[in-house]
């Protein structure tokens, strides 16, 4: 063998071996995750502020760290099963080991929660919080049908009110904010549970219950002084039409591939959900910034598995 042909093969198996890294975190997802922070910082009355910078980035890595960590968790925790049910993601098809992938949850895990540590201690609370609720989640509750949704969104909701944390007061009197990602991601969640062999009806209506309480609760924020209700009225009724046509599709019919749509619609249109609360908050055009990492967060989908 020459000494070109091998170390194009060893080239090859790296490159194959860093994609599975990095499909094991998800990367469609964690733009969805930055999301949530630029959410939540558009409460705090800094987004035009010259301190915007400095704890915004250290929240935006902070997310990162702490999604893909839970994220990457999920497929450590899940190896036995996915090796019956799922073979080709990486740790079971051999693309990954699974000590590498503990490593690198750990790593990306510290990374969140040291990166939270710069902002403030309320930031460092609730990067535990989400690096606990995330591990509990993918070792015990998500095989629940009612605990899973709640620990989940309790996640998400966490993740948004780490974007509010960079003003610590803001965080006490708009805590009730992190309700909306919790009931968001609780429809999310417990849709996905026939992502592999097909759901219950039952599943799908609720669901889509939750969907209407978020909804309801978006329209709702429009008497709040502080939100601006017709800036968050046209983002709202984005996600209206994004999330609930593929969530009546998956309770009407529950079978795998309908409810993997609905899952990759809803964690897709999370973006929006975040640019409405953005807007509300901080004016239309901070929401149209939120709102333009849809299209980024799509086309990593297309290259990096979302479930």
């Amino acid at each position: 063998m020459s000494t070109a042909t091998a170390a194009s093969k060893t080239w090859i198996r790296t490159s194959a071996s860093i994609r599975a890294y990095l499909q094991l975190m998800r990367p469609a997802n964690i733009v969805t995750a930055w999301a949530d922070i630029l959410a939540g910082y558009s409460a705090t009355g800094l987004v035009m502020s010259e301190q915007t910078w400095p704890p915004l980035l250290w929240l935006l890595l902070a997310t990162t760290g702490l999604y893909a960590g839970g994220v990457v968790f999920n497929d450590v925790f899940d190896a036995e099963l996915d090796a019956v049910e799922r073979p080709e993601r990486p740790i079971p098809s051999g693309q990954s080991s699974l000590k590498g992938a503990i490593g690198l949850g750990i790593a990306l895990l510290g990374l969140g929660i040291g990166a939270a540590a710069q902002v403030s201690e309320l930031s460092l609370g609730l990067a535990i919080v989400i690096a606990i609720a995330a591990l509990l989640y993918d070792r015990f509750s998500k095989h629940h049908s009612l605990i899973g949704p709640i620990n989940m969104g309790l996640c998400r909701g966490c993740n948004l009110l780490l974007g509010v944390s960079a003003v610590a007061e803001q965080t006490q009197m708009l805590w009730f904010l992190a309700l909306i990602p919790l009931a968001y991601i609780g429809a999310i969640t417990a849709i996905s549970q026939g992502e592999v062999a097909g759901g219950q009806q039952r599943t799908g209506v609720i669901a889509l219950l939750l969907l209407s309480m978020v909804t309801g609760a978006l329209f709702g924020l429009s008497f709040l002084p502080s939100v601006q209700g017709w800036n968050l009225l046209p983002f709202t009724l984005l996600l209206i039409g994004l999330v609930f046509p593929p969530f009546l599709q998956a309770a009407d019919t529950p079978n795998a591939d309908m409810i993997r749509a609905a899952v990759k619609a809803g964690i897709l249109a999370l973006i929006v959900l975040d640019a409405s609360l953005a807007a509300g908050f901080a004016g239309w055009p901070y929401g149209l910034v939120v709102l333009s990492l849809l299209p980024g967060s799509k086309g990593i989908s297309r290259l990096f598995a979302m479930t």
